[in-house]
């Protein structure tokens, strides 16, 4: 068996070999050590150690002193294990440890273990993970600038998962046996809505009444007299329920499923290279919050499932995921507290358990996600404030959004990351249309793919819906489906202009598709040209085998634009994309509505 390391701190600082104690014996040595270990795995400066060691005192030599006491240490642990873990750096040294060797890590994985597991190998997951703290963090520790640094985080670990750890104790039915713990900590963290809650539950389902009513008392009067505040909205709803004996209470279940919400990828997605790598920077975000900006049929639903598929092993915890509809012009956006109710649901809670109040169902909600790896996806977003209630409290969490706003509040609140979508590129166009028709078809008419690529204007959309229909017709001729959306009356799209229209001939095509009789792309007939009208066999008309009857439906939100009622507030500015393809710098980027929307009247199209 491989010698192993044992490094300790959720205590007095310890370490021990193969069981074997190791002696790190002056203080500022042991400092040195916790230092290290607290950045486990990454290379701590020299300024850094001093400013630990010595704080706001360095002594003049305090420099040479640190490599001094490095060299110390290394002779400890190598005396111990014939090597030492203590690497040095350019300006620094690294403790190199494995993810068995540093109690914090062993604490974080097995909390994260229960959280996916069921409610007996989670209680036991936590009593394993629990029992690796021996007193408060870095307890013997000279350094106040390390524990202030880094105490605080792990008590807060360490209260989260006592917390989790009563939830499925009282969703075992435990409730009798968790009240004596529960009574220490109210007194230890008295603020600390979260444990009276858990208090006043278990009292309840005790059949305790009297008792729970009084908790709620005396937390009241705590948090009045100390910050001059009511209960929150969990611990209010708690309240209600306990004076009206509401039988959910009895039979609330706080242990959660684990979600898998997303979506399936959209398929024949290209391109967004540079708003793929941009998204992978959420990854290292506190809060990490993204707001994905476009007008419809810009792709930006496909941007963010795309990534979020690529990367859901980083989110081991769930994914949620909700359309708001926040500019569906066929009905009303989604109010907060559908989607939060839906949330809650989605994570264990009974629906009669479900407070009414939007404050009190995002407490809750809150509540269940707090200290979780979880992505959530709050698709099509009318403004800051429709989706204010639904962002997690907890930094663990990621989000992002979609809007065909910016939702400036989120990036003002949050340090929300705008990613503000244009139309593809044209090989990326030309990428598109290949990956839906096959490589072979579209080399073959390349002058035809251009045209289509121009009447959509490379908007994705446009170019999918045109794909779909050519692909339900394999032996169609691309020119002659070219010829039709050169028909439209709008004239050419420029290649390169700020005033490029996304899909002025598509719409056309799309609103006579949907007419009976209308003028759609006919199949050519032997001998005829392409392009050639004949009266019947027209192609818009024409499913394929297995083709949507109606692909043209799916261009109700480009063609729609922003219905009337889902005016722009203050924060909700049309982003570049919107714009034109020179984006916020060029010349178009000041002004003008959604371009598919200004082209609506050039083809009748009525909203």
């Amino acid at each position: 068996m491989a010698a192993e390391f044992d490094f300790r701190v959720l205590g007095p600082l310890e370490v021990r070999h193969n069981g074997t104690l190791v002696t790190v014996g002056a203080a500022r040595q042991r400092t040195l050590l916790a230092a290290l270990l607290m950045r486990a795995n990454q290379v701590v400066s020299l300024d850094e150690l001093v400013r630990n060691v010595w704080e706001e005192h360095p002594t003049a030599g305090a420099r040479t002193t640190v490599q001094n006491y490095v060299m110390r240490l290394r002779n400890a642990l190598r005396g111990a294990a014939g090597t030492s873990p203590i690497v040095t750096a350019s300006d620094g040294y690294l403790i190199s440890v494995s993810e068995s060797e540093l109690d914090v890590w062993r604490f974080r994985e097995l909390v994260a273990d229960a959280r996916r597991a069921d409610p007996e190998s989670a209680t036991k997951l936590l009593t394993d993970a629990l029992s690796l703290w021996r007193g408060d963090a870095l307890a013997d520790v000279q350094s106040e600038t390390l524990r202030r640094e880094f105490a605080p985080r792990l008590t807060e670990q360490l209260l989260s998962a006592i917390e989790l750890h009563i939830d499925v104790e009282l969703d075992l039915a435990r409730h009798a046996a968790a009240i004596g713990e529960l009574r220490d900590l109210t007194l230890r963290h008295p603020l600390r809505e979260r444990f009276w809650a858990q208090l006043i539950t278990a009292l309840y389902r005790s059949g305790r009444q009297a008792e729970a009513l009084q908790a709620f008392t005396d937390v009241r009067t705590v948090l009045a007299d100390e910050l001059g505040i009511d209960p929150g909205p969990e611990l209010q709803e708690l309240h209600r329920q306990v004076l009206t004996g509401d039988p959910a209470l009895a039979r609330i279940a706080i242990r959660q499923p684990l979600v898998r919400q997303l979506p399936p990828p959209v398929g024949g997605f290209v391109g967004r290279a540079a708003e793929l790598e941009a998204l992978d920077q959420l990854l290292d975000r506190r809060p990490g919050v993204a707001v994905v900006s476009a007008g419809g049929g810009f792709g930006k639903t496909s941007l963010v499932l795309r990534w979020a598929h690529d990367h859901v092993d980083r989110f081991p915890d769930g994914q949620l995921f909700v359309n708001l509809r926040g500019f569906d012009p066929s009905g009303p956006s989604m109010q907060p507290t559908s989607a939060l109710r839906a949330f809650l649901e989605a994570l264990g809670v009974p629906s009669a358990s479900i407070p009414s109040e939007l404050d009190a169902q995002t407490a809750l909600y809150r509540s269940l996600v707090a200290d979780k790896r979880m992505l959530l996806v709050l698709d099509n977003a009318l403004d800051s404030t429709h989706v204010a209630p639904l962002l997690p409290g907890s930094p663990t969490c990621t989000v992002l959004v979609t809007s065909r706003n910016q939702l400036g509040g989120l990036m003002t609140t949050q340090q929300a990351m705008l990613i503000a979508l244009d139309v593809l590129g044209d090989q990326e166009a030309r990428d598109l249309l290949a990956a839906h028709l096959g490589a072979t078809r579209v080399a073959a008419e390349p002058a035809a793919v251009d045209e289509i690529v121009d009447r959509c204007a490379s908007l994705p959309l446009a170019l999918s819906i045109v794909a779909a229909r050519a692909a339900g017709h394999p032996g169609f001729p691309l020119s002659t489906l070219a010829d039709e959306l050169a028909e439209a009356p709008a004239g050419r799209a420029r290649r390169r202009g700020v005033d490029r229209q996304p899909a002025r001939g598509v719409l056309l095509f799309l609103q006579r598709a949907r007419q009976p009789g209308g003028g759609g792309v006919r199949p050519a007939r032997a001998g005829s040209r392409p392009g050639h009208r004949t009266g019947r066999g027209r192609l818009a008309d024409r499913p394929g085998p297995g083709q949507d009857p109606d692909p043209a439906a799916g261009a109700g939100e480009l063609a729609s634009g922003q219905p009337a009622r889902a005016r722009p507030l203050p924060d909700a500015r049309p982003g570049p994309a919107l714009r034109g393809r020179a984006g916020p710098a060029g010349p178009g980027a000041r002004g003008g509505p959604d371009p598919a929307r200004r082209l609506l009247p050039a083809h009748g199209v009525r909203r």
